[in-house]
């Protein structure tokens, strides 16, 4: 079967999934549909909807657009049996039923932004790096029953640098993610993948999971070493961006914080203790030194370097970050 024959139903929603659903579009890729999460609600009351940027996409190009707010919606399930797809591909979308998942003949992937089985769930690059891992990857796999446990087809690792971000290896692993898209398609089509169960990747690592987060999750303890604070910032940086409430003589602000530095320190005074020369720096005390913030946010304002925000910051006798 060449390319061209082979009739794709894609499905994702966000911005890592435009550039898989993009290098198909322009490689040639036969994609008879798409499919996407129904417009979101935006704006002051509601009023105004948004589509997906994968939407947004699809539009631009001319392919056709299915947003089921049901999956097992019994009208979805039968446009989607009309369409009479070889093939699904699955990025960045949501569980699907086995009606959905099953019915391609050739079988339904799932592009993954981690090494499974490691990081199963729905946050695995903010997981990461969160705890610190210096490799991360992304994987294409099989859709079975449980979530994100279907059979490996094919795997790419990617490292994580000391100073990267979550945007940073979100984008890295979106351009290499797209490439594994079509190298996964073209070996299906070629009949040479060899799918191997996820079992035979278990080590004596521990599996760590990849939950949802929420804004609870992003509250940052200063009660912790020094990397392990850096880490978690950078997990979250930039979205959802990691958070604290500073304590300056009473008075309470909630800061986001989207960068740090260390500073090794040997004595370092209580964790949360907040110091600065009201000038160039401020810098918060760990376990075993201080991070300076170097950018953060005020809630209600834009995203600031550490000096602007120090223009308009009064140091009460008493500050700290808890």
């Amino acid at each position: 079967m060449k390319k061209e024959d082979l009739r794709i139903i894609y499905m994702g929603t966000p911005d890592f999934a435009v550039e898989s659903l993009r290098v198909l579009v322009e490689g040639g890729y036969n994609v008879v549909a798409v499919i996407t999460m129904p417009d979101k609600p935006v704006g002051r009351h509601g009023s105004v909807l948004q589509p997906s940027p994968v939407k947004q996409y699809a539009v631009e190009h001319g392919l056709k657009v299915l947003q089921p707010v049901k999956l097992k919606d019994e009208a979805f399930v039968e446009e989607l049996r009309s369409l009479k797809a070889d093939l699904q591909i699955v990025v960045a979308f949501r569980m699907l039923p086995e009606v959905v998942w099953n019915m391609p003949p050739m079988g339904t992937f799932n592009l993954h932004a981690s090494l499974l089985p490691q990081y199963r769930g729905a946050a695995p690059i903010n997981w990461a790096v969160v705890n610190g891992d210096k490799e991360t990857g992304i994987t294409t796999f099989f859709l079975q029953h449980e979530i994100d446990t279907g059979e490996i087809i094919q795997q790419v690792r990617v490292p994580i640098n000391e100073e990267d971000d979550v945007e940073a290896v979100h984008d890295r692993l979106m351009l290499l993610g797209g490439k594994l898209v079509v190298e996964t398609v073209d070996n299906i089509i070629a009949g040479t993948v060899k799918s191997i169960p996820q079992e035979e990747f278990i080590t004596d690592e521990p599996l760590r999971p990849a939950p949802k987060i929420f804004k609870d999750t992003c509250r940052i303890n200063w009660n912790q070493p020094m990397q392990k604070v850096y880490d978690f910032v950078r997990g979250f940086s930039p979205y959802p961006a990691a958070w604290t409430e500073l304590n300056n003589g009473g008075t309470v602000q909630v800061l986001k914080i989207y960068q740090t530095q260390k500073e090794v320190s040997s004595n370092p005074p209580a964790p949360g203790t907040v110091m600065t020369d009201g000038k160039r720096y401020l810098k918060v005390a760990v376990q075993d030194g201080f991070l300076n913030i170097l950018s953060l946010q005020l809630a209600g304002k834009k995203r600031m370097s550490v000096k602007d925000f120090l223009c308009g910051f009064k140091q009460a006798e008493s500050c700290i970050c808890q």
